[in-house]
C-alpha cells in the first residue's frame, strides 16, 4: 500500500508503489496551462480519457465512433503533443461508451457505457497496444448504475468503482479475483447529488482516501475518504474547481501521476484540457489593489526589478541611479505598507544598471542583471538574505541573445534561468548544470512573447514551473501572464490574461509573488512605488 508521509505547502503527499509521489492537487486554485489538443477528428462526442502512467499515452472513448484511440505524446504529460496513433472498436459490445479503464501494466481494458449497462473486460496480449484488444467478458450494473458513465478501478485490481448519472451516484464493487469484473460483487453506494445529479468521469488517489468526480456542469469535485477505497467513509471535501472557461461540458477526468496536473475532456468543444493543480496559480486578471504601498523614491529615483525573503520581512530591489541593490524590513509579513529603512549594497564595479534582483529560497546567493555588460552576475552572501554581505562570484553574457536584457527568473533550485529580452521583445532560457552557478549556464531556448513595442520590464515564474510574468512598458498591459504547456519550458509558453496596472502607475518596471500566489507586487517607475494587489 502507497504510504502517506505527511502534508506539504501544495497538500498531502503519498508514495505510490510505483515510486512516485503523489500530492494533493488543490484543485479550487487549478490554473489552465494554455494546452490543449483537439480529438474532434478522431471522435466528436469524446466521453473519457486514460494516460498509461509514464505519460507517454493518453486513451479517450467516445460516443461517435464507439472506439477508444491511442494517442503518442512526444513530451510526456504535454497534452498539446499528442498525435493519433490507432483505434479499436467496442460497438459490438457497447455502442455508447462513457469511460475506460486500464490495468496497471497495460494487459487488460475495461469499458463501461450507458447501453449494454456493462463492464466489458479486454485482454491486450501486447501491453498498452490496443490494437491487440480482444474482449474477454462483461460485468452487468444495470441494477445499480442504469446510466453508467465515470469507470476506476483500485490499484490491486480488487475494487471497482462505476458513477451512475441516473441516480446521481457513485458504486463500489468489490472483486474476490483481482481484475477479474466477473467475480465482482456491489458492496455499497455514495451519493453525489448534493453537489451533483450528473457525475460522470472519476479519478482516485493511489491510497484512495481523495476521490475526484466531474460532471458536465463544469465542475470537478473533491471528496475524502477517512479509510482508502471504502465509500461509506467518504465525504464532500468542500473543494471544487469550475472549468467552464476551457471545458463547458466535460466529461471525463484524469491527472499526472504525481498529482501535479489535471485533464479534462470535454464533449462540447472536443478536447483535452491540461490544468496544473498544486496551488500557486495567481488570478491576475481579478487582482485587486489593496490601497497599500511604499514610496522608495528617497532611495532611488530609477528603482526597478522586485524580490521578497522566503518568509515576506524583507523585500529588496535594483537602483539604476545609486548603482545598488536594496534591502527593506517589512514589520507585517507580506505587508508592503509596512517596508521601513533599508541598507544597500554596491554593484557599480560589476555593473551601474541593476534592473532586477533574485535570491536563491535560502538566501545564500544572489543574482541581478544589468544592462551595461548585458550580463547577469553572481554573489554569495556569507549571512543569508543580508545583501550588505554580499560578494561577487562571476557574471554570465547574454548579449549573443539580446543586448537589452531586463528582467530575470529562475527556478527554486537554480538550474533553469529567464531573461526578459528588450531588444527582441522575448524571454530568454538558460539551463544550469549546477543550480546557481553561473559558470554552469548554457543557452536553452527563447519565446516570442508577442510584446511588439511594449518591452519586457520584469519577469517573475511560479514556484511550480507552469506560470511565467511578464512586466510590460505599456501599463494598459500592465502585467502579462503566459502558460507554459512543459513546466519550466519557455518554449511551450502560451498568452492567458493580463493585468492593467494604470490606475496605479504608467511605468511599471517589476513584478513578484507572495510564496502562495496570495499577493502580487508591482514596483512603479512613474512615481517610485511599490503596489501590493489580492491575486
Amino acid at each position: 500500500m502507497p504510504l502517506v508521509f505527511g502534508r506539504s505547502i501544495l497538500g498531502f503527499a503519498v508514495v505510490a508503489d510505483d515510486g512516485v509521489t503523489w500530492t494533493t492537487p488543490v484543485i479550487d486554485k487549478a490554473g489552465y496551462d494554455g494546452a490543449s489538443i483537439n480529438i474532434q477528428t478522431q471522435e466528436s462526442a469524446p466521453q473519457d480519457l486514460f494516460f498509461k502512467p509514464d505519460g507517454t499515452k493518453v486513451y479517450i472513448t467516445g460516443q461517435s465512433g464507439d472506439d477508444v484511440n491511442e494517442y503518442n505524446l512526444s513530451t510526456a504529460w504535454n497534452i498539446s503533443t499528442a498525435t493519433y496513433n490507432q483505434n479499436f472498436s467496442v460497438s459490438s459490445q457497447e455502442s455508447a461508451p462513457s469511460s475506460l479503464f486500464f490495468k496497471s501494466d497495460g494487459t487488460k481494458m475495461y469499458i463501461v457505457g450507458v447501453l449494454s449497462d456493462g463492464v466489458n473486460e479486454y485482454n491486450l496480449s501486447t501491453a498498452w497496444d490496443i490494437s491487440t484488444a480482444s474482449f474477454n467478458q462483461v460485468f452487468y450494473v444495470a441494477t445499480q448504475a442504469d446510466v453508467g458513465r465515470g469507470l476506476f478501478f483500485k490499484d490491486d485490481g480488487t475494487k471497482m468503482f462505476v458513477a451512475d448519472q441516473g441516480d446521481g451516484d457513485v458504486n463500489e464493487y468489490a472483486l474476490s479475483t483481482a481484475w477479474d469484473v466477473s467475480t465482482s460483487s456491489f458492496t455499497r453506494v455514495f451519493s453525489t447529488s448534493s453537489q451533483t445529479s450528473t457525475p460522470h468521469g472519476l479519478y482516485f488517489s493511489p491510497d484512495g482516501t481523495e476521490m475526484f468526480v466531474v460532471s458536465t456542469d463544469a465542475d470537478v469535485f473533491e471528496y475524502s475518504l477517512s479509510t482508502g477505497w471504502d465509500l461509506s467513509t467518504a465525504s464532500y471535501s468542500s473543494n471544487t474547481f469550475d472549468t467552464s472557461s476551457q471545458a463547458t461540458a466535460p466529461t471525463g477526468i484524469s491527472f499526472k501521476t504525481d498529482g501535479s496536473k489535471m485533464y479534462a475532456i470535454c464533449t462540447s468543444t472536443d478536447k483535452i484540457w491540461q490544468y496544473s493543480t498544486l496551488s500557486y496559480n495567481p488570478d491576475i486578471a481579478n487582482a485587486t489593489y489593496d490601497s497599500k504601498s511604499v514610496s522608495i523614491g528617497s532611495l532611488d529615483t530609477f528603482p526597478s526589478g522586485l524580490a521578497f525573503k522566503s518568509d515576506g520581512t524583507k523585500v529588496y530591489f535594483g537602483g539604476v541611479v545609486q548603482d545598488k541593490i536594496f534591502e527593506m524590513d517589512l514589520s507585517t509579513a507580506w505587508d508592503i505598507s509596512t517596508a521601513s529603512g533599508s541598507t544597500s549594497f554596491s554593484v557599480s564595479s560589476q555593473d551601474g544598471t541593476p534592473l532586477d534582483v533574485v535570491f536563491s529560497p535560502d538566501g545564500t546567493k544572489m543574482m541581478f542583471i544589468g544592462r551595461i555588460n548585458d550580463s547577469v552576475y553572481e554573489y554569495t552572501l556569507s549571512t543569508a538574505w543580508d545583501v550588505t554581505s554580499a560578494s561577487y562570484v562571476r557574471a554570465f553574457s547574454v548579449a549573443s541573445q539580446d543586448t537589452l536584457p531586463w528582467g530575470l527568473a529562475f527556478k527554486p533550485d537554480g538550474t533553469e534561468m529567464y531573461v526578459g529580452g528588450d531588444s527582441g521583445d522575448q524571454i530568454l532560457q538558460y539551463t544550469l548544470s549546477t543550480g546557481w552557478d553561473l559558470s554552469t549556464a548554457s543557452y536553452t531556448n527563447n519565446a516570442g512573447i508577442s510584446l511588439a513595442t511594449q518591452s519586457p520590464n520584469g519577469l517573475d515564474i511560479s514556484p511550480n514551473g507552469n506560470r511565467i510574468y511578464v512586466v510590460a512598458a505599456d501599463a494598459t498591459q500592465g502585467i502579462r501572464e503566459f502558460g507554459l504547456a512543459t513546466d519550466w519550458d519557455i518554449s511551450t509558453a502560451t498568452s492567458l490574461s493580463s493585468f492593467s496596472v494604470t490606475s496605479q502607475t504608467t511605468f511599471p518596471a517589476g513584478v513578484t509573488f507572495k510564496t502562495d500566489g496570495s499577493k502580487m507586487y508591482v514596483m512603479d517607475r512613474d512615481a517610485d512605488n511599490i503596489f501590493q494587489y489580492s491575486t
